[in-house]
Parts: C-alpha cells; sequence; structure tokens
C-alpha cells in the first residue's frame, strides 16, 4: 500500500497528527534523523504506513535553522523522503505545508501517487489572512516567540482557545523561536505558487473548515477550480485545524479519497 507522508503547517509539528497516527511507536528506523522517528508507524488507512515529519526549525527540529522560501521547506520534505526510503507517496500538506508540497509536486511529480492540499492557498498572497504576514512579525518581535505562538495557535480553531485541541497545539506552537517564526513568515509573503495548476496530473483532494479564518474561499476555490479534476471536501463549523476539531471526520474523508 503506498505511504503518506503529512507535511505540517507553520508553528506546526509532527506531534500534531496523533488523532490521524495509531500506534506512534510501531515500526521505527533506529537510522532515521529525530524528527523521522517521532512518527513512522501505521494509521489512516489498515496497513498503511505514515510518516508525519517535522519541518526545519519546528517540532522535533526546532534547533536547526529553518529555511526563509517554500522552495527550502520542500527540499527539506524531499531529503526526508530520500531518508525514510519512500520513493513514491500520497502527500499530504497542511497551511504553509500545503504550499510546500505543491513545491514537492512541481519538482518531484513522479514521486507523488494523491495529493491532499489542506486549508491551504496556491499562493503565498493571503489578503483575507486574520492579519498581514507583516503584523505576524512586528507582534512576534514585540511580545516574543511563545506568546506570538500561542495567539496564532488559537486563530485556528472555530472555538479559539477553548477548543480542547488547542492546548496541545499550542504546546507545539510555542517551542518554535523567533527566527523560525519570520523565517516561515517570509517563506510563505514570498511565495508565488507554482503556476499551471491546470498541469497538475495526480489526483488532488482539496480540504478546508468553512470557519477558517487564514485562508479563505477563494483560496481554496482557486485550488479545487485551477486542478483538473480535483475532489473538495468542505467540512462544516471547523476551523483551520479540522484534524484536530473533527478528527473522526478528517481521517473518514482523507482514507475515503486515498483508497480511491
Amino acid at each position: 500500500m503506498t505511504p503518506l507522508v503529512l507535511v505540517h503547517g507553520f508553528l506546526g509539528g509532527a506531534r500534531q497528527w496523533q488523532e490521524q497516527v495509531a500506534g506512534l511507536s510501531a515500526g521505527l528506523s533506529p537510522g532515521l534523523s529525530p524528527g523521522l522517528r517521532t512518527g513512522l508507524s501505521t494509521g489512516l488507512s489498515t496497513g498503511r504506513r505514515v510518516l508525519p515529519l517535522d519541518l526545519p526549525g519546528f517540532g522535533a527540529r526546532v534547533g536547526e535553522a529553518a529555511p526563509t522560501t517554500i522552495d527550502g521547506f520542500a527540499e527539506a520534505v524531499i531529503a526526508d523522503m530520500d531518508a525514510a526510503g519512500i520513493e513514491r507517496c500520497h502527500l499530504l500538506g497542511h497551511s504553509m505545508g500545503g504550499m510546500v508540497v505543491q513545491a514537492v509536486l512541481a519538482r518531484a511529480p513522479e514521486r507523488i501517487e494523491r495529493l491532499v492540499l489542506y486549508a491551504t492557498a496556491p499562493s503565498g498572497a493571503l489578503p483575507d489572512r486574520f492579519e498581514s504576514f507583516e503584523t505576524s512579525k512586528q507582534r512576534a518581535a514585540a511580545d516574543g516567540a511563545k506568546a506570538t505562538a500561542r495567539r496564532i495557535a488559537a486563530t485556528w480553531f472555530a472555538e479559539g482557545a477553548a477548543s480542547p485541541g488547542y492546548p496541545a497545539c499550542a504546546a507545539i506552537a510555542e517551542q518554535a523561536g523567533l527566527a523560525a517564526i519570520h523565517a516561515g513568515l517570509d517563506a510563505m509573503a514570498a511565495w508565488r505558487g507554482i503556476g499551471g495548476l491546470e498541469r497538475v496530473a495526480c489526483p488532488t483532494l482539496v480540504l478546508w473548515g468553512d470557519r477558517d479564518r487564514t485562508y479563505a474561499w477563494r483560496d481554496i476555490e482557486a485550488l479545487w477550480r485551477g486542478i483538473p479534476g480535483a475532489a473538495l471536501a468542505v467540512v462544516p463549523g471547523c476551523g483551520h485545524a479540522v484534524h484536530l476539531e473533527t478528527p473522526v471526520i478528517f481521517n473518514a474523508i482523507v482514507a475515503r479519497f486515498l483508497d480511491g
């Protein structure tokens, strides 16, 4: 069965996928980096190998310098796939991670069997984001990395900090340092997309929560209408973190798509 690689978004980490990955201790390879060892297992669909990554600068890789471009993050994902011995996979990217997997697709389309673009956009121009990237940078510098990470993480949930999924998500987010926060924001702001969405040949699912405050419907619609034959799933009453707010529904949607 084709493995699934999960790429988290800005201020995320591999540990945020625990509702999607069953038995994180299963199938570990001692030769992998700490970021890879956190999540090589079986999950989402019976018998499927699932690899949730930590991007440089985030999660278990907070000690590494974060790239300042989406292409730089894409190169890190490809390197992790190589290290894990994954030649071909299903690839799911959330938020900034959705931009990253599009860049991976542009570099190595032959390595992606099915693509899930989750709460993301075809470019880094996000006029409807809850605040501009520059404002986020300024507030991070003024308020500090941890306070900024927790504040931004609250915007990902329809119920804000009152959401049951918020504390664990915020704990992952606040690991990131100021340099990584600025790097991620700069990478998204400067990214202009892969262009030529009409040339995306692999089956693609576009997934979104209708109360997302980061990515607006027009971002989602541009992906859905721009990619030939793309499937669309809109989950009502959810914000930017559907996989944490309604994991059973999220998992069912993704598993159904991956199983064809």
